[in-house]
C-alpha cells in the first residue's frame, strides 16, 4: 500500500508481526515513520488504487503520538481516572507500569503544569493502560533523561511481552531502539520525497542495513554491552565495512 500527502510518497512493502513483539521502525528524518504510524491508527488513510479503497485491517490500537499537548485541564490523577481507570487501580499495572515510570509523584499536579519529561511519562502510562491489541508509540524517548529512558524501555519491553501484544515503536535514540527492538523496519528513498517502509526483519540484518546508509559502524561496549559508535576510519571502522558488518553483536 502507499500513502501521498504533498510532493512526498512512502511505499508500504508487505510484511508479518506477531503478539508479545516489539517493531521498531529506522529511518532518517522524513522518510515516512510518523505517516506509517498514523496510517495503522486510522487517522491517514492509504491511497485508493485504480479507484479502489485499500482497507487497513481493524485492530484495537492505542497511539502515543510524537507530539503531545497538553488540554486536560485538571489533575494527572483525574485524566488518568477519566482515560485508563481500570488499568491505573490494577495492582499489577501499577507495580509494572506506573511505579517505574513515577507518575505516583505526579498525582496532584495539573497537567498543563507538567514538564516535557513529566508529560511524556504520563503519555507513556495512558498509552499502555487503554486496553489495545496493537501499541502505537511515537519517539517515547522525547524530553527523557538517559536513565529515564532506559526505565521507559524496561517498562514497555516488560509490558508488551507479559501482555502478549504487538507494539510499533519510532524511536531516534539507538540505544533505546536496539533495547526494545525485536523486529525492525527500515525506511529507505529520499527523505521528504519518495521513500518505502521494508517488511519487518530481524534487529541484526535491519540495523546492519540502516548503518550501511548512514555510512556508520557500531560495537558492543565490552564493560557495559551497550552499542558504541566506532570513529570514523578507525581500523575497528574499516574491518566492520569490509566484512559489511556495520552493526557488530559479538564479544
Amino acid at each position: 500500500m502507499s500513502k501521498t500527502q504533498g510532493n512526498f510518497k512512502l511505499t508500504v512493502v508487505e510484511g508479518e508481526f506477531t503478539d508479545s513483539q516489539i517493531v521498531v521502525m529506522l529511518g532518517e528524518n522524513g522518510t515516512g515513520k510518523t505517516t506509517f504510524i498514523r496510517m495503522l491508527a486510522g487517522l491517514l488513510k492509504p491511497d485508493t488504487v485504480e479507484g479502489t479503497d485499500i482497507e487497513i485491517p481493524e485492530f484495537n490500537v492505542s497511539y502515543k503520538p510524537q507530539k503531545i499537548s497538553p488540554k486536560f485541564k485538571n489533575t494527572v490523577r483525574h485524566l488518568l481516572h477519566q482515560k485508563i481507570r481500570d488499568s491505573y487501580m490494577h495492582p499489577q499495572f501499577v507495580s509494572d507500569v506506573m511505579k517505574p515510570l513515577q507518575i505516583e509523584q505526579l498525582m496532584d499536579q495539573e497537567v498543563v503544569n507538567l514538564s516535557g519529561g513529566e508529560l511524556q511519562r504520563v503519555a507513556i502510562c495512558l498509552c499502555l493502560g487503554k486496553p489495545a491489541d496493537i501499541y502505537l508509540i511515537d519517539e517515547p524517548s522525547a524530553y527523557l533523561d538517559s536513565e529515564q529512558r532506559i526505565v521507559a524501555s524496561k517498562v514497555i519491553k516488560r509490558f508488551i511481552l507479559h501482555a502478549k501484544k504487538t507494539a510499533f515503536i519510532v524511536e531516534h535514540d539507538f540505544i533505546m531502539a536496539t533495547y526494545l527492538a525485536d523486529k525492525v523496519i527500515v525506511y529507505e528513498g529520499r527523505p521528504s520525497i519518495d521513500c518505502s517502509a521494508n517488511a519487518p526483519q530481524s534487529l541484526v540484518s535491519g540495523m546492519n542495513k540502516f548503518l550501511s546508509h548512514l555510512d556508520i559502524t557500531f560495537r558492543r561496549d565490552p564493560t557495559n554491552y551497550r552499542p558504541r559508535i566506532n570513529k570514523l576510519d578507525s581500523t575497528k571502522d574499516r574491518e566492520q565495512k569490509s566484512a559489511g558488518s556495520y552493526y557488530y553483536l559479538d564479544d
